[in-house]
């Protein structure tokens, strides 16, 4: 596997005194899922934010496919993709018009237009449904059709952020299935979720974070053998309680 993403000692602090990252370091290979996870405000939507280029980062650095996010953040911006946890779409237009705009925006080169919305509607499935407004849709296939947003430009690597958030149960594993499958024709995939029974079967490595700082990287597995555990739910307790100071 090729490394896509490398963070090293990145560090984000809101004005002078609150650190949101101090000192976040990680890489992320082709064909790999790499999940972000830990307690609210540990800093995993900032990390993602700060590699999706739109927050600038205090100091360390960022590297997609060997370019500097400080010097080429726009070559940057071709390869990846990013998908909010509190994304939304234009509710007034089709499902269909919604991806010719957004595929107006990634490109102004026609031919590129109509593959992204072939690759979006092959992934979103319901053709039927895309001729009718987005306001009519379910919250499922909403999250489906900002997830086939994400994907359409075949991004090297997409930055997902609670990808199921709010899903029932058949919309979330229909979600995770078009995660795995994008991952396996060679994009990397760097997500969060509070789902740890998602992240478990998703993920091939996963990364506890904590109060800005990643305490622990490794396999799902790998984890739950170190710590004795039965799943990533205890895993994650035991390391954010040691990361807290604990542990005896």
């Amino acid at each position: 596997m090729s490394e896509v993403l490398c963070v090293d000692q990145l560090r984000k602090f809101y004005g002078k005194k609150f650190p949101a990252l101090t000192g976040v370091s990680f890489k992320v290979q082709a064909n790999e899922i790499f999940a972000l996870i830990g307690p609210n405000g540990a800093g995993k939507t900032t990390t993602l934010r700060v590699i999706a280029t739109i927050l600038t980062p205090t100091s360390g650095q960022i590297t997609v496919l060997g370019q500097r996010l400080d010097r080429e953040a726009d070559k940057i911006r071709e390869h990846i993709s990013y998908l909010p946890e509190e994304a939304g779409a234009y509710k007034n237009l089709t499902g269909l018009n919604y991806l010719k705009f957004m595929a107006e925006l990634y490109t102004a080169d026609r031919s590129k237009q109509r593959a992204y919305v072939e690759t979006a509607t092959e992934i979103f499935g319901l053709k039927d449904r895309l001729k009718e407004k987005i306001g009519t849709y379910s919250k499922g296939m909403t999250r489906k059709i900002l997830l086939a947003r994400t994907m359409m430009t075949e991004p090297k690597l997409a930055i997902l952020d609670e990808p199921t958030s709010g899903l029932d149960v058949l919309n979330a594993m229909e979600i995770r299935e078009l995660i795995k499958k994008k991952a396996e024709t060679g994009m990397a995939v760097l997500l969060s979720s509070h789902n740890m029974l998602e992240i478990e079967h998703l993920s091939h490595r996963v990364a506890v974070m904590d109060h800005g700082i990643i305490h622990e990287i490794g396999t799902p597995a790998g984890l739950k053998e170190k710590y004795g555990a039965k799943n990533l739910e205890e895993v994650f307790a035991e390391v954010v309680k040691c990361g807290n100071s604990m542990c005896y």
